[in-house]
């Protein structure tokens, strides 16, 4: 048997304890060691990067819930091992006071975790919520899973920021504590008898093996068209990620609990966007296509914004608002693509997410690499904005591809699932 609405809610509030402590690691963490602690902006991208490079397992636990199903122990599992590593980055944060190189070593290790805890409950997670849910309200329950991930982190930012003020290491560790805690309490609540109501609906894997499984996937030429645009399109979305929060300390003098609320109203501008996009498509306004090339050049626009020296809310907020169209409408094939191939579901969403995984971790290389270089030969104002143009410019180039391979309007499937911040 297939959830209805409240049990589909339910399982989505495993999302938001994903998204609440993926943002941490590429938001405040990033934005302590980068201006608190004064290290390169090329360190916190190498530990993202790290992080994403992790979660090239990603098909791993995909095949497995394909082959082996109880995906509810991994999400569990999953996300219990992230608290325990974002709080070890915390912790890291709070050693680097006194010993620099020990808090590396913690930073590797925890970084490294949380990419094998994100990739083992975010995939199990898509691959049981594409099962759950009934042909007819996938792409409900896609939109519902993307907003509470969003929701999730919004409220994490935010609620951070809040609690930290003042900051001190000491605070960030009882502050980061609680919010693991949260995380894994909301999990448990929101996996807790769902799985026993769709198990028999999980048809067999339509593969023996995980190598099988991937040439499956790649012999697709939809599914390896889109796993190419995927990764083109999420480089563009992840490239001012881990420089957004150190540029409003740098540029803006922000503190961390002020840089970290301006992440969460970008965030809330995305979710805007977001529930915008639906709501005009429920009335037949808009198109996949429409709303992928519009959220490319709103956020494109706000870029322009950041770089051109534009008062930084307005110009954060219409960057958001633009990620929350691009998401609905660039990636709104997803789950049916996933969905298409029984007995491949996992496998696909595997696929499709370690495609993100690599162009976010890319992203974070580039972006922090760039900075350094920059800043060392000229202004942080300029050096920002280098970023930020490099940025618009790869949304462009999006909007440009997703007016060629997203199709027309007749072509469009219904809104559905990335994970971004993972």
């Amino acid at each position: 048997m297939t959830l209805g609405w409240g049990r589909l809610v339910q399982l989505c509030l495993a999302n938001a304890a994903i998204g609440g402590l993926a943002a941490l690691p590429v938001n405040l963490f990033n934005r302590l060691m980068t201006v608190e602690l004064a290290l390169p902006a090329l360190l916190p991208g190498l530990l993202v990067a790290l992080h994403y490079g992790v979660q090239l397992s990603r098909p791993v636990w995909g095949h497995r819930s394909d082959a082996k199903g109880d995906r509810t122990r991994f999400i569990l599992g999953g996300i219990t091992l992230v608290a325990a590593s974002v709080f070890a980055v915390a912790w890291g944060v709070h050693v680097a006071e006194g010993s620099l190189l020990l808090a590396l070593v913690i930073w590797v290790l925890a970084y490294t975790a949380i990419g094998v805890g994100i990739g083992a409950a975010g995939t199990s997670f898509l691959a049981l919520l594409a099962t759950a849910a009934p042909d007819q309200r996938k792409g409900a329950a896609a939109t519902i899973a993307w907003l509470t991930l969003i929701a999730g982190a919004i409220i994490a930012s935010i609620g951070t920021g809040i609690a930290l003020d003042p900051y001190s290491t000491e605070r960030l560790l009882v502050v980061v504590a609680c919010v693991c805690g949260i995380a894994v309490l909301v999990t448990a609540l929101a996996t807790l008898g769902i799985e026993g109501r769709v198990a028999d609906t999980a048809p067999p894997a339509s593969s023996p093996t995980l190598r099988a499984g991937l040439a499956e996937c790649m012999n697709d030429p939809t599914a390896r068209a889109f796993t190419g645009f995927v990764f083109l399109s999420i480089l563009a979305f992840y490239l001012s990620e881990l420089v957004l929060e150190p540029f409003a300390g740098h540029i803006h003098g922000l503190s961390p609990d002020e840089s970290t609320k301006l992440s969460g109203g970008k965030d809330g501008a995305a979710l805007l966007g977001m529930i915008s996009a639906g709501v005009l498509s429920s009335f037949g306004i808009g198109n996949l296509r429409a709303w992928a090339v519009a959220g490319c050049v709103i956020s494109a626009a706000g870029l322009v914004g950041l770089a051109a020296g534009a008062p930084l809310v307005p110009a954060t907020v219409t960057l958001g608002l633009g990620n929350g169209l691009f998401v609905v409408g660039a990636i709104g094939s997803m789950m049916r693509l996933a969905a298409a191939r029984p007995g491949a579901t996992g496998t696909r969403m595997g696929v499709f997410g370690a495609s993100q995984a690599v162009a976010a971790g890319l992203a974070g290389l580039i972006a922090t690499g760039t900075l350094d270089i920059a800043r060392a030969v000229t202004t942080d104002a300029v050096a920002y904005g280098l970023v930020f143009g490099l940025e618009a410019v790869l949304f462009l180039a999006a909007a440009y591809v997703a007016m060629r391979l997203l199709g027309t309007p007749q072509q469009a499937a219904p809104p559905s699932i990335l994970q971004p911040g993972e």
